[in-house]
């Protein structure tokens, strides 16, 4: 029996174990969507805006690890949807984002809502389609999932022509992709592995620093036991988090910018760094040259590009985390005696990094009646159980949660990282709501960032997704004016957000909740109250106007090289 090519196009959906799909209709997908009528095994989840449907995806893909799915129309729809793909390939999130295109002989004639998004993703997509012909479009489905799923993950995009969705087709789903010139390295060389295992060994001040590719190769219970079994202090990126519990002895917090000032410190005097799923963005290193300039370096990572691109490597290993760890474990196991010389060895250097713990611990001022946003976030945690998915917008109350929320569970934190993109917290909650319809999810939020989307409170409602969203409102775009205030002379140019903005009206005007608390004896009781009111709600929290994330590494400077009051 032959099936039209949007017909193809969910049933391909289907085998591919999607449940889940964010979008937005119109004219070049209205046959998509007028057979996704019949396809009751996939629910869809109308966003207000295309670029909250492919953040919604991605939250959904980051707290699941299965592939995000979004669809938007053409033209403007297609465009809209840019940021969230590069927020997604930024930090290698798998998704397959669909987009409608002008039928095929239109293309290129500047017709309505036509826009050339092979060309406009090619930068910021794994890879890209342009579906011509029906009788590919099965195989580019298949495709698309494989390579946005393998490897170092991914978005994917397809571009689907009107007339393609229109044509029929005899329709028969590959059982498996044959990619010529695309084959991921899975399983690391054991020699290198080897070679690995004794640099540890040999260790007298030893560092394990993990990036996203933690998460997303779920590898958490091998990293712990690495940090364990050699006793090595473990520092994450903010794409790390939730990697690694933040209570456990031997972590260090999060490294770099605004990182711990012992984490920073341990990396810049450490002997031996093992970096695991990690891209040593510049957020992280600092100035170059000064970043662990005593330590050999040891590089794991799926991604063969991203070894060697920003620092020099003593050591690399390609391949899949778990595979290398699980691998370099049995390593370390044969050599019993050789182990416990190494962490016998290496005493004095845990002993040296829990003096700077003691000696420079994250903390802050309080102040008589004024809210401090980091009070908050220590409340909300207190308030939570270990399983809460915290999603974050980007500025200070992002930097903020990294620094104080501590994280128990892997995939329980979601924020944007490479690209830092404001607007990403609430629409990414809503997607990892959608995958988790009994956990409680909850965006931390500036009042700014919470702007830049806060249409999808028409989606929490519609769709009952009980999300609860913090907004720490200090009247500011507070990143930037904190930079104004360290370097710029308090030229306050542009961040003063001078309009009040009651977000509790805002709330119930969307069909929600709001509460407000204005005095740090409020917010307990706010948060309590947040958290036991069903659907979805604001708490908006007016903190002290002109708080600093601190500590900081000014722009050029080694991360040793810390501002830690302001």
């Amino acid at each position: 029996m032959k099936k039209t090519g949007s017909q193809i196009l969910l049933e391909s959906l289907q085998l591919e174990g999607v449940d889940t799909i964010f979008g937005y209709p119109g004219g070049t997908v209205i046959n998509i969507y007028d057979d996704l009528v019949d396809y009751q095994g996939i629910k869809h989840i109308l966003t207000r805006h295309e670029q909250a449907a492919v953040h919604a995806a991605d939250g959904y893909a980051r707290a699941t690890g299965k592939v995000g799915v979004a669809i938007a129309t053409s033209g403007p729809g297609a465009t809209n949807t840019v940021t969230g793909i590069a927020t997604a390939y930024m930090d290698s999130i798998p998704m397959v984002i669909i987009t409608g295109q002008v039928p095929t002989p239109l293309i290129g004639n500047d017709a309505f809502q036509e826009a050339d998004m092979v060309g406009i993703t090619r930068p910021v997509t794994k890879h890209n389609y342009l579906v011509k012909d029906i009788k590919d479009l099965a195989r580019i489905i298949k495709q698309a999932f494989y390579i946005a799923r393998t490897g170092r993950p991914g978005p994917v995009l397809i571009d689907l022509p009107k007339d393609v969705q229109i044509a029929t087709t005899k329709f028969e789903y590959p059982d498996k992709v044959e990619l010529r010139g695309y084959k991921p390295t899975y399983s690391g060389n054991i020699r290198q592995i080897e070679k690995a295992a004794k640099m540890v060994l040999a260790a007298k001040k030893p560092v394990i620093y993990v990036g996203g590719g933690a998460t997303l190769s779920d590898c958490s219970e091998d990293l712990k036991k690495l940090a364990e079994v050699t006793q090595s202090p473990l520092t994450t990126t903010l794409m790390g988090m939730s990697s690694f519990p933040s209570r456990h002895p031997l972590s260090l917090g999060m490294l770099g910018m605004h990182g711990t000032y012992y984490a920073n410190m341990a990396v810049t005097n450490c002997d031996l760094l093992v970096a695991i799923g990690a891209r040593f963005d510049d957020r992280v290193t600092g100035k170059i040259a000064t970043f662990a300039p005593h330590a050999k370096i040891i590089h794991v990572d799926i991604d063969p590009t991203s070894i060697k691109k920003n620092v020099r490597v003593d050591l690399p290993i390609v391949g899949d985390l778990r595979d290398v760890l699980q691998n370099m474990l049995k390593k370390l196991a044969e050599q019993g005696d050789a182990v416990e010389s190494l962490v016998e060895r290496t005493a004095p250097w845990r002993a040296e990094i829990d003096e700077w713990k003691k000696k420079h611990p994250l903390t802050y001022k309080k102040e008589k009646g004024v809210i401090k946003p980091q009070y908050v976030i220590e409340k909300i945690r207190e308030l939570t159980n270990e399983d809460a998915i915290i999603t974050t917008e980007v500025g200070q109350h992002q930097m903020w949660t990294a620094q104080f929320f501590e994280f128990a569970k892997p995939r329980t934190f979601l924020s944007s990282g490479g690209l830092g993109t404001m607007g990403y917290g609430l629409p990414a909650a809503l997607g990892a709501q959608a995958a988790f319809p009994e956990r409680q999810v909850i965006d931390i939020s500036g009042d700014g960032s919470f702007q830049m989307n806060s249409q999808e409170l028409a989606t929490l409602v519609q769709y009952k997704l009980p999300v609860k969203i913090v907004i720490l409102n200090n009247g500011y775009l507070g990143m930037v004016r904190q930079w104004q205030q360290l370097f710029f002379d308090r030229r306050y140019s542009q961040t003063p957000l001078e309009l009040p903005i009651d977000f509790t009206k805002l709330a119930e005007a969307y069909g929600g909740t709001g509460f407000r608390a204005e005095k740090p004896e409020e917010v307990e009781a706010v948060i309590k109250k947040g958290l036991e009111t069903a659907g979805p709600v604001i708490m908006e929290f007016r903190i002290a106007r002109e708080e600093n994330v601190l500590p900081m590494v000014p722009a050029g400077a080694g991360i040793n090289e810390m501002v830690l009051a302001s």
